[in-house]
Protein backbone atom coordinates (compact mmCIF):
# COMPACT_ATOMS: atom_id res chain seq x y z
CA UNK A 1 0.00 0.00 0.00
CA UNK A 2 1.41 3.16 -0.98
CA UNK A 3 1.87 5.91 1.74
CA UNK A 4 -1.15 8.05 2.94
CA UNK A 5 0.51 11.95 3.95
CA UNK A 6 -0.95 13.07 6.15
CA UNK A 7 -3.51 10.34 7.50
CA UNK A 8 -5.99 11.78 5.31
CA UNK A 9 -8.15 9.36 3.27
CA UNK A 10 -8.07 9.96 -0.95
CA UNK A 11 -9.35 7.62 -4.00
CA UNK A 12 -6.68 5.40 -3.28
CA UNK A 13 -7.15 4.66 0.45
CA UNK A 14 -7.82 1.07 0.89
CA UNK A 15 -10.90 0.43 3.63
CA UNK A 16 -10.75 -1.94 6.58
CA UNK A 17 -13.52 -2.73 8.59
CA UNK A 18 -14.66 -5.01 11.72
CA UNK A 19 -18.39 -6.15 11.67
CA UNK A 20 -20.13 -6.69 14.96
CA UNK A 21 -23.38 -6.38 16.79
CA UNK A 22 -22.64 -4.45 19.38
CA UNK A 23 -19.91 -2.59 17.89
CA UNK A 24 -19.73 0.81 18.60
CA UNK A 25 -17.51 -0.35 22.04
CA UNK A 26 -14.41 -1.94 20.05
CA UNK A 27 -10.87 -0.34 19.88
CA UNK A 28 -10.53 -2.08 16.84
CA UNK A 29 -10.76 1.28 14.75
CA UNK A 30 -8.39 3.26 16.83
CA UNK A 31 -5.69 0.24 16.93
CA UNK A 32 -5.57 -0.68 13.29
CA UNK A 33 -5.69 2.91 12.05
CA UNK A 34 -2.56 3.54 14.36
CA UNK A 35 -1.04 0.22 12.92
CA UNK A 36 -1.76 2.02 9.50
CA UNK A 37 -0.16 5.50 9.99
CA UNK A 38 2.80 3.79 11.84
CA UNK A 39 3.59 1.44 8.82
CA UNK A 40 2.77 4.60 6.45
CA UNK A 41 -0.43 2.54 4.53
CA UNK A 42 -2.74 4.62 2.57
CA UNK A 43 -5.57 3.09 4.68
CA UNK A 44 -8.33 3.15 6.65
CA UNK A 45 -10.33 0.97 9.19
CA UNK A 46 -13.72 1.68 10.39
CA UNK A 47 -16.42 -0.09 12.59
CA UNK A 48 -20.11 -1.60 11.12
CA UNK A 49 -23.21 -2.43 13.04
CA UNK A 50 -24.35 -5.35 11.56
CA UNK A 51 -27.42 -6.66 12.95
CA UNK A 52 -28.72 -10.31 12.79
CA UNK A 53 -30.14 -11.51 8.80
CA UNK A 54 -28.06 -8.42 7.63
CA UNK A 55 -24.82 -10.44 7.12
CA UNK A 56 -24.44 -12.18 4.39
CA UNK A 57 -25.21 -8.88 2.74
CA UNK A 58 -22.33 -6.72 4.61
CA UNK A 59 -20.02 -9.79 3.26
CA UNK A 60 -21.34 -9.39 -0.19
CA UNK A 61 -20.69 -5.70 0.43
CA UNK A 62 -16.93 -6.45 1.25
CA UNK A 63 -16.78 -7.64 -2.58
CA UNK A 64 -18.82 -4.49 -4.09
CA UNK A 65 -17.01 -2.01 -2.00
CA UNK A 66 -13.64 -3.57 -2.77
CA UNK A 67 -12.41 -3.83 1.31
CA UNK A 68 -9.15 -5.42 1.66
CA UNK A 69 -10.02 -6.81 5.08
CA UNK A 70 -12.56 -7.28 7.54
CA UNK A 71 -12.60 -8.45 10.95
CA UNK A 72 -15.95 -10.49 12.52
CA UNK A 73 -16.95 -10.04 16.22
CA UNK A 74 -19.81 -10.64 18.42
CA UNK A 75 -21.95 -12.80 17.53
CA UNK A 76 -21.11 -13.64 13.59
CA UNK A 77 -18.05 -15.83 13.84
CA UNK A 78 -19.94 -18.92 12.91
CA UNK A 79 -22.44 -17.95 10.82
CA UNK A 80 -19.61 -15.84 8.62
CA UNK A 81 -18.20 -19.20 7.53
CA UNK A 82 -21.10 -19.82 5.57
CA UNK A 83 -20.69 -16.96 3.39
CA UNK A 84 -17.05 -17.04 2.41
CA UNK A 85 -15.23 -18.47 -0.65
CA UNK A 86 -12.43 -20.44 1.43
CA UNK A 87 -11.30 -20.91 4.59
CA UNK A 88 -7.60 -21.15 6.13
CA UNK A 89 -7.32 -24.53 7.35
CA UNK A 90 -7.03 -23.44 10.75
CA UNK A 91 -10.11 -21.74 10.77
CA UNK A 92 -11.81 -24.33 9.04
CA UNK A 93 -10.75 -27.18 11.89
CA UNK A 94 -12.01 -24.43 14.59
CA UNK A 95 -15.46 -23.70 12.67
CA UNK A 96 -15.20 -19.95 13.28
CA UNK A 97 -14.00 -17.25 11.25
CA UNK A 98 -12.74 -13.56 12.71
CA UNK A 99 -10.75 -12.40 10.46
CA UNK A 100 -11.38 -11.62 6.72
CA UNK A 101 -9.42 -11.02 3.61
CA UNK A 102 -10.08 -9.96 0.11
CA UNK A 103 -8.20 -10.88 -2.54
CA UNK A 104 -9.26 -9.55 -6.07
CA UNK A 105 -13.00 -10.64 -4.71
CA UNK A 106 -12.08 -13.71 -3.07
CA UNK A 107 -12.59 -13.82 0.24
CA UNK A 108 -10.99 -16.17 2.81
CA UNK A 109 -11.55 -16.55 6.25
CA UNK A 110 -9.31 -16.85 9.34
CA UNK A 111 -9.18 -17.39 12.71
CA UNK A 112 -6.65 -15.49 14.95
CA UNK A 113 -8.46 -15.47 18.04
CA UNK A 114 -6.55 -18.61 19.42
CA UNK A 115 -3.16 -18.08 18.43
CA UNK A 116 -3.67 -14.77 19.61
CA UNK A 117 -4.82 -15.69 22.85
CA UNK A 118 -1.96 -18.30 23.51
CA UNK A 119 0.43 -16.05 22.95
CA UNK A 120 -0.79 -13.73 25.36
CA UNK A 121 -1.13 -16.19 28.08
CA UNK A 122 2.69 -17.39 27.65
CA UNK A 123 4.28 -13.74 27.15
CA UNK A 124 1.64 -12.38 30.13
CA UNK A 125 1.00 -14.44 32.41
CA UNK A 126 4.05 -17.41 31.94
CA UNK A 127 1.16 -19.97 32.26
CA UNK A 128 2.64 -22.99 30.62
CA UNK A 129 -0.18 -24.85 29.15
CA UNK A 130 0.34 -28.30 28.85
CA UNK A 131 -1.09 -31.13 31.41
CA UNK A 132 -3.40 -28.71 32.32
CA UNK A 133 -7.10 -28.59 32.89
CA UNK A 134 -9.06 -25.36 31.62
CA UNK A 135 -12.73 -24.30 31.96
CA UNK A 136 -13.98 -22.26 29.30
CA UNK A 137 -17.20 -20.42 30.44
CA UNK A 138 -18.95 -19.94 27.11
CA UNK A 139 -19.29 -21.94 23.93
CA UNK A 140 -19.34 -19.30 20.94
CA UNK A 141 -17.05 -18.20 18.48
CA UNK A 142 -13.96 -17.11 20.82
CA UNK A 143 -14.23 -20.49 22.91
CA UNK A 144 -14.12 -22.97 19.59
CA UNK A 145 -10.89 -20.24 18.98
CA UNK A 146 -9.52 -20.03 22.08
CA UNK A 147 -10.96 -23.94 22.81
CA UNK A 148 -8.92 -25.47 19.89
CA UNK A 149 -5.47 -23.48 20.31
CA UNK A 150 -5.80 -24.50 23.73
CA UNK A 151 -5.85 -28.80 23.34
CA UNK A 152 -3.46 -28.48 20.54
CA UNK A 153 -0.92 -26.63 23.10
CA UNK A 154 -1.41 -29.95 24.89
CA UNK A 155 -4.18 -29.34 27.68
CA UNK A 156 -5.11 -32.31 29.36
CA UNK A 157 -9.03 -31.53 30.05
CA UNK A 158 -11.02 -29.08 28.96
CA UNK A 159 -14.68 -28.62 30.53
CA UNK A 160 -16.79 -26.20 28.63
CA UNK A 161 -19.70 -24.45 30.43
CA UNK A 162 -22.76 -22.59 29.00
CA UNK A 163 -25.84 -21.43 30.15
CA UNK A 164 -27.21 -24.10 27.59
CA UNK A 165 -25.28 -26.96 27.88
CA UNK A 166 -26.65 -28.89 24.86
CA UNK A 167 -24.07 -25.86 23.52
CA UNK A 168 -21.31 -26.92 25.72
CA UNK A 169 -21.74 -30.29 24.91
CA UNK A 170 -21.41 -29.98 21.58
CA UNK A 171 -17.99 -27.74 21.57
CA UNK A 172 -17.10 -30.49 23.94
CA UNK A 173 -17.62 -33.42 21.19
CA UNK A 174 -15.72 -31.03 18.39
CA UNK A 175 -12.88 -30.18 20.74
CA UNK A 176 -12.61 -34.20 21.78
CA UNK A 177 -10.17 -34.98 19.29
CA UNK A 178 -8.10 -33.03 20.41
CA UNK A 179 -8.27 -33.94 24.57
CA UNK A 180 -10.03 -35.00 27.11
CA UNK A 181 -13.12 -32.82 27.21
CA UNK A 182 -17.11 -31.64 28.62
CA UNK A 183 -20.01 -30.10 28.40
CA UNK A 184 -22.20 -28.81 31.10
CA UNK A 185 -24.56 -25.78 32.15
CA UNK A 186 -23.52 -23.26 34.17
CA UNK A 187 -25.08 -24.53 37.40
CA UNK A 188 -22.74 -27.56 37.55
CA UNK A 189 -19.83 -24.98 37.53
CA UNK A 190 -19.25 -25.82 41.64
CA UNK A 191 -19.14 -29.70 41.13
CA UNK A 192 -16.49 -29.13 38.48
CA UNK A 193 -14.25 -25.90 39.57
CA UNK A 194 -12.41 -27.42 42.23
CA UNK A 195 -9.19 -29.61 40.08
CA UNK A 196 -9.42 -26.38 37.41
CA UNK A 197 -5.90 -24.76 36.65
CA UNK A 198 -7.00 -22.09 34.52
CA UNK A 199 -10.65 -20.76 34.01
CA UNK A 200 -11.26 -18.30 31.09
CA UNK A 201 -14.76 -16.09 30.12
CA UNK A 202 -14.59 -16.15 26.48
CA UNK A 203 -18.22 -14.15 26.36
CA UNK A 204 -19.09 -10.80 26.46
CA UNK A 205 -20.02 -10.43 30.15
CA UNK A 206 -18.65 -7.95 32.30
CA UNK A 207 -18.11 -5.81 28.70
CA UNK A 208 -18.65 -2.24 28.81
CA UNK A 209 -21.14 -0.79 29.72
CA UNK A 210 -22.49 -3.70 31.48
CA UNK A 211 -19.42 -3.87 33.87
CA UNK A 212 -20.65 -5.15 37.00
CA UNK A 213 -21.90 -8.23 35.84
CA UNK A 214 -19.55 -11.64 36.32
CA UNK A 215 -19.91 -14.97 34.18
CA UNK A 216 -20.15 -17.35 37.41
CA UNK A 217 -20.55 -16.69 41.32
CA UNK A 218 -16.86 -14.81 42.58
CA UNK A 219 -17.64 -17.96 45.14
CA UNK A 220 -16.28 -20.45 43.24
CA UNK A 221 -12.91 -18.80 42.07
CA UNK A 222 -10.13 -20.63 44.83
CA UNK A 223 -6.43 -19.53 45.03
CA UNK A 224 -3.79 -21.82 42.84
CA UNK A 225 -6.15 -21.12 39.42
CA UNK A 226 -5.55 -18.79 37.21
CA UNK A 227 -8.76 -16.47 36.02
CA UNK A 228 -8.34 -15.16 32.40
CA UNK A 229 -10.63 -13.12 30.94
CA UNK A 230 -10.88 -12.26 27.28
CA UNK A 231 -12.70 -8.73 28.02
CA UNK A 232 -10.71 -5.77 27.25
CA UNK A 233 -12.84 -3.08 28.65
CA UNK A 234 -12.38 -2.54 31.49
CA UNK A 235 -9.31 -3.40 31.38
CA UNK A 236 -9.68 -5.00 34.29
CA UNK A 237 -12.97 -6.43 34.75
CA UNK A 238 -15.57 -7.66 38.16
CA UNK A 239 -14.11 -11.12 37.69
CA UNK A 240 -10.44 -10.43 37.63
CA UNK A 241 -11.06 -8.45 40.86
CA UNK A 242 -12.98 -10.82 42.24
CA UNK A 243 -10.70 -13.62 41.59
CA UNK A 244 -7.79 -11.34 42.68
CA UNK A 245 -9.49 -11.02 46.21
CA UNK A 246 -9.82 -14.65 46.23
CA UNK A 247 -6.11 -14.99 45.87
CA UNK A 248 -5.89 -16.44 42.52
CA UNK A 249 -3.43 -14.97 39.75
CA UNK A 250 -5.50 -13.13 36.89
CA UNK A 251 -4.78 -12.40 33.55
CA UNK A 252 -6.42 -9.53 31.26
CA UNK A 253 -8.19 -9.26 27.58
CA UNK A 254 -5.76 -6.73 26.04
CA UNK A 255 -3.18 -8.73 24.72
CA UNK A 256 -5.43 -11.20 23.17
CA UNK A 257 -7.23 -8.33 21.36
CA UNK A 258 -3.89 -6.40 20.48
CA UNK A 259 -2.36 -10.16 19.07
CA UNK A 260 -5.27 -10.74 17.18
CA UNK A 261 -5.45 -7.79 15.69
CA UNK A 262 -1.51 -8.10 14.84
CA UNK A 263 -2.10 -11.05 12.93
CA UNK A 264 -5.04 -9.83 10.98
CA UNK A 265 -2.88 -6.49 9.82
CA UNK A 266 0.12 -9.15 8.50
CA UNK A 267 -2.77 -11.21 6.98
CA UNK A 268 -4.09 -8.17 4.89
CA UNK A 269 -0.69 -6.55 4.44
CA UNK A 270 2.12 -8.37 4.08
CA UNK A 271 3.91 -6.75 6.74
CA UNK A 272 5.20 -7.37 10.28
CA UNK A 273 2.36 -5.49 12.66
CA UNK A 274 3.72 -2.73 15.06
CA UNK A 275 2.73 -4.21 18.33
CA UNK A 276 3.78 -2.13 20.79
CA UNK A 277 2.32 0.97 19.03
CA UNK A 278 -1.11 -0.76 18.61
CA UNK A 279 -1.46 -1.63 22.68
CA UNK A 280 0.32 1.70 23.77
CA UNK A 281 -2.88 3.49 21.67
CA UNK A 282 -5.59 1.11 23.28
CA UNK A 283 -4.13 1.16 26.75
CA UNK A 284 -3.96 4.80 26.85
CA UNK A 285 -7.50 4.97 25.87
CA UNK A 286 -9.24 2.32 28.54
CA UNK A 287 -6.76 4.09 30.77
CA UNK A 288 -7.64 7.50 30.23
CA UNK A 289 -11.39 6.71 29.88
CA UNK A 290 -11.41 4.79 33.29
CA UNK A 291 -10.57 8.11 34.83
Amino acid sequence: MAANRGNGIDTSTVMFGVFGDPVAHSKSPLMLNRAFEVTGANAAYAAFHIRPGTLRDAVNGIRALGFRGVNVTIPHKLEVVDYLDEIDEHARAIGAVNTIVNDQGRLKGYNTDGIGYVRSLKEEAGFSIAGQTVMLLGAGGAARGIGYALAKEGAARIIIANRTASKAEELAAYLSEGTDTEGIGLEAVATRIDGVNLVVNTTKIGMHPKIEECPIAPELIHPGMLVSDIVYNPLETRFLREAKARGAAVHGGLGMFIYQGAYAFEYWTGQPAPAEAMREIVERSLTEAAL
